[in-house]
């Protein structure tokens, strides 16, 4: 009887650590700041325009193969590099980002806490040649992951609304 209240107490010191050590620090993670910084890297994915920092965009996206955006029309963006091509359009003189605004944002997270999703109504306002080209009241959702400790974009799809 002594050797099984003995495996008994082994068994639930084991079984009491291993849920101790599953369960997320709360410490570590506070939801708010965490929205805080997901809400700054969906900020620079569309600001960095403005002045042209192609450097602070490719520092909020996923910098691989499985990157993706969905743009309106037909126009898959399927890596990281296929993404680059874009940069001689973006960084043309002839293009200018004037302002863009963020509506209506909803942002959500994994029950683990490293992977968030958001939505929202985008009015990316630019010029081509002086003229305008812009993306106004159009669906903006993506998906985010926490990646050494810094979110980084992995998804992203643009659609048009017809309101």
């Amino acid at each position: 009887m002594k050797i099984f209240k003995i495996v008994f107490l082994i068994s639930f010191a084991c079984i009491f650590c291993t849920q101790l050590s599953c369960k997320r620090d709360n410490k570590a993670y506070n939801a708010d700041i965490e929205k805080q910084k997901v809400e700054k890297v969906i900020h620079k994915s569309i600001g960095w325009a403005k002045t042209k920092d192609i450097n602070l965009l490719y520092s909020v996206i996923a910098n691989d193969s499985n990157f993706i955006v969905v743009n309106p029309g037909d126009r898959i963006v399927k890596g990281f590099l296929d993404f680059t091509s874009a940069e001689d359009f973006w960084m043309n003189p002839d293009f200018k980002a004037v302002r863009y605004e963020i509506k209506d944002l909803t942002i959500n997270f994994s029950q683990t806490g490293d992977v968030a999703w958001f939505i929202c109504m985008l009015d990316d306002i630019n010029e081509w040649k002086g003229q305008p080209a812009n993306w106004e009241n159009t669906r903006w959702t993506g998906v985010l992951e926490k990646r050494n400790n810094s979110w980084v974009i992995v998804q992203m799809h643009f659609s048009f609304s017809q309101n």
